[in-house]
C-alpha cells in the first residue's frame, strides 16, 4: 500500500495513507526526505522546505500560508498553517465537460411514486407538521396516537433490557425489528420546529418557502399541518409560498386552526378522521419505474475526515456527474464549505447570470458570519481538525469533489425549489442537518451523506444513505454506515468503480429494494435555517 498521496499535480503537500513516525526515510516520486514528527493517517507533510508566508496549495487551489519556516516533510497544523484562499473574480471561461459513459444507466429505472406535477418520488410519505411551534404539543400527541395505532412495532432490544433491571430478573433479548405498517405503500412522519413567530417577519417568510418545499417534495403524498393563528407565518403565508412554488398542486393539503376550532379534543377528532380518510387514498398509490432522471441527489458531507475528499466526495462527485449527463438534478450546498474553490464553481456556471448570484450569495453570507464576529475560516469543528483537515480551504476543496466536474445548470438560494436538470447549487450552513434539510426543501428525493468521522442524522422524508471514508468508520459504526470507500484509499477499487457500486445502492434505496440505515435508526432530524434575530 502506498504510503503518501498527492491529489493534484499543482500541489506542495501530500496526504499520510497510513500512521508515519519521526524519523521515518519517505521516498515520494523523486522526493526524498526524513519526517521531522508523527505523521497520523489522513493528515498532511510539505513535500518542499517553505518560508514563512510561502503558500499552500491542495486540490490544486490556496488552501493555506505557511506560518513559520517549514523543512520538508513537516507535518502540517494549525501552529504552523493559517487558512487562506483564493479571491474569486467573474466567469472567466466558458464551460467545457468532457461527460462520463452513462450508456450502462441510460435505460436504468428506479421503482418511484409518480405525481401529477411529472415528479417521481423515492418514497410516499403524508407530513404532519405544524406552522409555529406552539403546535408541537399537538404534533407530538397526534404521532403517538399514529406511531401506536398504525405500526405493529416489536418491543426493542433496549425495551427488553430495561424490563429486566426493572423485574430483577433476566429476560431473552431479542433483536429489534423494523416496524410494519397496516399501510402497504404510504408512511406518516412528523416534524417540529421552534420558529413560525418571535422573530422578524422574514424569518417566517422563509420557514414558510421551506414546509412548501417538503410539501410539493416527490416523497410527499400529502400533508396535515397545524396553525395556532395569531403567529407570524400565517396560513396565507405558507399557501403563498405553496403556490409560489407549485401553483397547479394537487396534493391533498389540510390545514387547521386551533383557535378557530375550539377546544383540543374537538380538533384533534377532526384532525385524525380527515388525515385517515386521506392515508387511504395515499395508500393505492403504488411504485411505478421511472427513469433516473427523475432523482434529484443531495450532496452532503458531515464528520469530514482528511480521506473525506480522496475517497467518499470524488465517489460521490462521480455519481453526481452521472447524474447530471442522464438529465437528472444533482444538489451540492453548503456554502462555507465551498470558500476557497469558488472560482473553479464560478468558471462551471452556464452563464455570467448564475456566476454572479453565486458570487453575491458566498459574499452576502460571509459578511454576515464576519458581523457576527466570525467567519467562513472558523467552520472546520475540532473533529475535522483532528482529523487533518487544518483550514476551512483545504475541507471546502474536499467537500467541493461531491459535486464532480458537471456544469452548473443552477444557483439557488436557501427554500428555492430544484427545477432544472444538472448540478444546482444551493445556498445552506455548512451545519450538516441544517443543510440537508434545505436540500430535502428545495426537492431533493434522495440524499446521499459521506462521512469520515461518523455522523448519525436523517430526514423524515428522503432517506439518506451514508457513505464512510474509510474502512475504521464502517466496521467501528456499521449501524449507520451503507457503503464504504475505503477501498480505494487501499488501492483495491478505482473511483468509477465505487461510484458504479454507489450508484446501484442509490437505485436500490430509490426502488424500496433497500433501507437506509438512517431510516432503520428512525433518524428524522429536521431543522431550519433562522437567519435573523430574536424580537
Amino acid at each position: 500500500m502506498k504510503k503518501l498521496i498527492k491529489v493534484h499535480p499543482d500541489d506542495n503537500v501530500a496526504i499520510a495513507l497510513i500512521d508515519l513516525s519521526k524519523g521515518d526515510h519517505i521516498e515520494f516520486g523523486d522526493i526524498r526526505m526524513e519526517l521531522h514528527a508523527d505523521v497520523p493517517a489522513k493528515h498532511k507533510i510539505n513535500l518542499q522546505p517553505l518560508k514563512k508566508g510561502d503558500k499552500i496549495y491542495m486540490y490544486g487551489v490556496l488552501v493555506g500560508t505557511a506560518q513559520k519556516d517549514l523543512d520538508k516533510g513537516m507535518l502540517l497544523t494549525t501552529e504552523n498553517v493559517i487558512h487562506q484562499s483564493a479571491v474569486p473574480t467573474g466567469r472567466k471561461v466558458d464551460v467545457e465537460w468532457s461527460a462520463p459513459d452513462v450508456s450502462q444507466w441510460e435505460k436504468r429505472q428506479f421503482m418511484g411514486y409518480h405525481r401529477a406535477d411529472g415528479q417521481v418520488g423515492t418514497e410516499n410519505v403524508w407530513l404532519f407538521f405544524p406552522l409555529v411551534f406552539c403546535e408541537n404539543k399537538n404534533i407530538e400527541r397526534l404521532k403517538e396516537i399514529f406511531d401506536k395505532e398504525l405500526y405493529v412495532d416489536e418491543v426493542s432490544e433496549q425495551r427488553h433490557l430495561l424490563r429486566s433491571l426493572i423485574s430483577g430478573e433476566e429476560e431473552t433479548v431479542r433483536p429489534t425489528l423494523e416496524r410494519k405498517s397496516i399501510f402497504k405503500n404510504v408512511k406518516v412522519k412528523f416534524i417540529t420546529h421552534q420558529g413560525g413567530c418571535g422573530g422578524i417577519r422574514q424569518d417566517s417568510e422563509l420557514l414558510a418557502k421551506l414546509l412548501a418545499g417538503y410539501v410539493n417534495n416527490s416523497n410527499v403524498a400529502g400533508a396535515t399541518v397545524l396553525s395556532l393563528g395569531c403567529q407570524n407565518l400565517q396560513i396565507k403565508t405558507f399557501k403563498e409560498a405553496l403556490g409560489t412554488i407549485n401553483p397547479n398542486l394537487k396534493k391533498p393539503v389540510l390545514i387547521y386552526e386551533q383557535q378557530q376550532m375550539g377546544t383540543v379534543e374537538n380538533m384533534m377528532n377532526t384532525i385524525i378522521k380527515d388525515t385517515y380518510g386521506a392515508l387511504i387514498e395515499a395508500n393505492e398509490i403504488e411504485r411505478q419505474p421511472a427513469p433516473l432522471s427523475k432523482l434529484k441527489l443531495g450532496l452532503e458531507c458531515g464528520g469530514s475526515d482528511g480521506f473525506s475528499g480522496i475517497s467518499a466526495n470524488p465517489t460521490l462527485g462521480y455519481v453526481s456527474d452521472i447524474l447530471a449527463a442522464l438529465g437528472g438534478s444533482p444538489i451540492l450546498s453548503e456554502f462555507p464549505e465551498l470558500c476557497g474553490v469558488e472560482q473553479e464553481l464560478v468558471n462551471r456556471c452556464v452563464d455570467d447570470e448564475k456566476a454572479d448570484k453565486f458570487l453575491n450569495l458566498m459574499k452576502t453570507y460571509e459578511k454576515s458570519a464576519i458581523d457576527a464576529g466570525s467567519g467562513f475560516d472558523m467552520n472546520p469543528s475540532p473533529g475535522n481538525i483532528k482529523d487533518g483537515l487544518i483550514t476551512d480551504a483545504m475541507k471546502s476543496a474536499g467537500a467541493a469533489k461531491k459535486g464532480g466536474t458537471s456544469p452548473i445548470t443552477d444557483v439557488l438560494d436557501y427554500a428555492e425549489y430544484v427545477t432544472k436538470p444538472g448540478l444546482n447549487l444551493l445556498c445552506t450552513p455548512g451545519n450538516d442537518v441544517e443543510s440537508t434539510t434545505g436540500m430535502v426543501g428545495s426537492g431533493a428525493n434522495i440524499v446521499v451523506f459521506t462521512t469520515g468521522l461518523g455522523t448519525p442524522t436523517g430526514n423524515p422524508i428522503t432517506p439518506v444513505i451514508k457513505v464512510s471514508s474509510n474502512t475504521i468508520l464502517a466496521e467501528r459504526m456499521p449501524d449507520i454506515i451503507d457503503v464504504d470507500t475505503g477501498p480505494v484509499i487501499r488501492g483495491e477499487k478505482s473511483i468509477e468503480e465505487m461510484g458504479t457500486l454507489l450508484m446501484e445502492y442509490i437505485i436500490a434505496v430509490a426502488s424500496g429494494e433497500k433501507t437506509a440505515k438512517a431510516d432503520m435508526l428512525g433518524q428524522d432530524d429536521f431543522i431550519p435555517w433562522k437567519r435573523g434575530v430574536s424580537l
